[in-house]
């Protein structure tokens, strides 16, 4: 057996399965640490009869930006909204994921055509490659970024790449470009709870949270 086949397989097997592990069991402990937390009680009179639905209105409102803050930053948000956009229709319309998200969990629907994932695709990758030079040049975003913002960027970046230069053949045999992908893509599972990219699964428990105190004090969200 060829050292290729030995990596593909090693990368639909063995890495795909401990990724997952790690991933599901990473987000099952960020999630009962964030609930777990004890928060002091709340003594005061509420000012709305359902604070939780103030918290999943923020949920919502929180997706844009304030009125206040449009002039200067809705143009990357534009860009941002773009990336994830393509990011979820390259997941979730690629025929190959959804035949082994269908392995995994039994669920599946159809694909859409190739042309629409490889143009989501590049949209999503230049638009990471504008966000970074926004991050690397912007006075204040350089000095509140970390290691976190800069490798977890590689780690999204890297299986977008990957999976283009595989599927149209580019810088190397298909065998190794496919174990590329998919081994880029597997660091990225296994990252994910552990980094800022588990606001992924996090953000609806956060807005949700602050939305419902802020509610019950009769803040607007």
């Amino acid at each position: 057996m060829s050292t290729e086949t030995d990596l593909l397989d090693f990368a639909r097997g063995p890495a795909l399965e401990a990724a997952l592990i790690i991933m599901v069991f990473g987000i099952f402990w960020r999630l009962v640490g964030v609930l777990a937390l004890r928060r002091p009680r709340d003594l005061s009179e509420p000012r709305v009869r359902h604070a939780w639905l103030g918290g999943v209105k923020t949920i919502f409102t929180r997706m844009w930006p304030r009125r206040e803050f449009r002039p200067r930053i809705l143009h990357w948000e534009a860009v941002s909204y773009l990336f994830h956009f393509g990011l979820a229709v390259v997941i979730l319309g690629l025929v190959p994921h959804i035949l082994l998200i269908r392995d995994i969990t039994g669920l599946s629907w159809p694909g859409l055509p190739t042309g629409v994932i490889t143009f989501a695709a590049g949209v999503s990758l230049i638009s990471l490659l504008a966000l970074l030079a926004h991050r690397a040049t912007h006075p204040v975003l350089r000095q509140i970024s970390n290691f976190d913002d800069y490798f977890s960027w590689l780690l999204v970046f890297t299986p977008l790449l990957t999976g283009l230069m595989a599927y149209y053949h580019l810088g190397g045999r298909y065998e190794d470009l496919l174990a590329l992908h998919m081994l880029s893509a597997e660091l990225l599972l296994a990252w994910l709870p552990f980094s800022k990219l588990a606001h992924t699964v996090l953000f609806a428990f956060s807005r949700g949270v602050t939305g419902t105190i802020y509610s019950r004090r009769g803040a607007q969200t």
